[in-house]
């Protein structure tokens, strides 16, 4: 039989806002999970790595796990059902995709409507589709899973008596001050802020929602200061990383100079401006330093500006769309990674190219310091200056490089790995159920 919640019941999450603790006596029978993303391949970002990791841990834990999403679909392990939710996926199609037929749906009419006016609606419309769909179909799932969508809809689920989670992996108001700050003029400024217009909604949803959970300290905190929630009212379960997939290959040997880094080429949180700088800055000592760039800049953008500026197009390789597979052969490649971000709600490039065993140079935005831990040379955001100091300190000590390779490759498996993050969850859903139904 399913588990129904009860409306009427105190928030289990407003009460525990410590770490999630390892409780085996709570896993009491395999559960049925439905994981809700908006948007969830993992070239996305972090949130459809998140769901491919979770729900490959959670059945491996033994539940049943089904992934309802948006477009760009997610990468499941085939022993999870995925259940698409298309969208117009106007970011890929464009406005002029859109089809009288698509006028029957009021949701398709609403996500044409605020992409044509510069706004995001893809959560919002997400939440009304995840509704409908729920309401049919739904009502056997002994847990909701909500992966940061925070739309209108999933307070309709939990008033409806679902029982309902939601991971927020960070504050989007983060991106939007980094973005705004970043912008040039007031026109830039106006449609970032346009776009970014959601978090209105986002910021009503975390409010009311009964359990939050999160993935580091740094974000409960972020989180609570801009959504106005008690900072204990919010759980914390981190991320893992999977030490299996992302793994040390000593096949492949380590290219000298080879500089990695993951990143959103032409978003400011993503700190690229600072690494270039700083590629710039090594290149004077060591002129045959390259770097492989995970992402594809704009062919018009600041960052494309910014390589022809410095004169760094000869020693700058980008690749997109590549899989785990060749991202973890890429990695092995390199002589350094480097985690140039201004801000991360976790910092899973950091976990990834650790597990790897690279030595990593990470600032210590957000939460990197969490993850990175001893294991890594940490500088001060923003700073390209030191971002090249510490590049240029670890070339010219490779004992040192093999000590951080090593204790990189420890702490993600003895710290961070999938099974534990299956077991806290597990634990966490049981809390949430077991409250509901006293």
């Amino acid at each position: 039989m399913p588990v129904q919640t009860s409306v009427a019941s105190a928030p289990l999450a407003r009460r525990q806002g410590n770490v999630v603790p390892i409780e085996e006596g709570l896993h009491k029978h395999p559960l049925k999970i439905c994981l809700l993303g908006y948007r969830s391949h993992p070239y996305s970002g972090g949130q459809g790595i998140y769901i491919k990791y979770l729900s490959k841990a959670l059945v491996e834990a033994g539940h049943r796990v089904d992934v309802i999403s948006g477009q760009p679909y997610p990468q499941v392990d085939p022993r999870v059902r995925l259940i698409k939710m298309p969208g117009l996926d106007l970011f890929e199609n464009g406005l002029m995709s859109l089809r009288p037929r698509h006028l029957t749906s009021l949701t398709n009419i609403i996500e044409w409507c605020s992409k044509l006016t510069g706004g995001f609606g893809e959560p919002y419309c997400f939440g009304r589709r995840a509704v409908k769909y729920l309401n049919q179909y739904g009502r056997d799932y002994d847990i909701i899973h909500d992966n940061q969508c925070l739309a209108y809809g999933m307070l309709e689920l939990q008033e409806q008596g679902f029982p309902l989670v939601t991971t927020i992996h960070h504050p989007i108001t983060s991106d939007l001050s980094i973005a705004v700050a970043a912008a040039k003029n007031i026109r830039e400024r106006f449609f970032i802020r346009r776009w970014h217009s959601f978090l209105v909604m986002q910021r009503k949803v975390a409010a009311k929602l009964h359990n939050v959970v999160t993935v580091s300290e740094r974000s409960r905190d972020d989180i609570a200061k801009s959504f106005g929630l008690p900072v204990d009212s919010i759980s914390l379960v981190y991320n893992g990383i999977d030490t299996d997939e992302f793994t040390p290959r000593k096949d492949i040997a380590r290219i000298p100079q080879r500089i990695m880094a993951t990143a959103s080429a032409d978003q400011p949180l993503k700190g690229l401006s600072y690494l270039l700088d700083a590629l710039a800055q090594v290149r004077r000592q060591y002129p045959d330093t390259e770097l492989l760039l995970v992402g594809k800049p704009k062919p018009d953008g600041e960052t494309a500006k910014q390589i022809e500026r410095l004169g760094l197009g000869d020693c700058i390789r980008t690749v997109t769309g590549i899989s785990t597979e060749q991202l973890v052969a890429y990695y092995a490649e390199a002589e350094l990674a480097i985690v140039p971000s201004v801000y991360e709600g976790f910092g899973l490039p950091a976990g990834e190219a650790m597990a790897c065993g690279v030595p990593v140079i990470s600032t210590d935005g957000g939460a990197l310091p969490e993850v990175t831990g001893d294991a890594a040379i940490t500088v001060p955001a923003k700073n390209a200056d030191a971002i090249a100091a510490a590049v240029i300190e670890l070339f010219e000590d490779p004992q040192r490089r093999a000590l951080m390779s090593q204790a990189g490759r420890q702490r993600m498996e003895e710290v961070f790995c999938w099974q534990r993050v299956a077991v806290q969850m597990t634990d966490y859903y049981w809390r949430v159920i077991d409250h509901a139904n006293r």
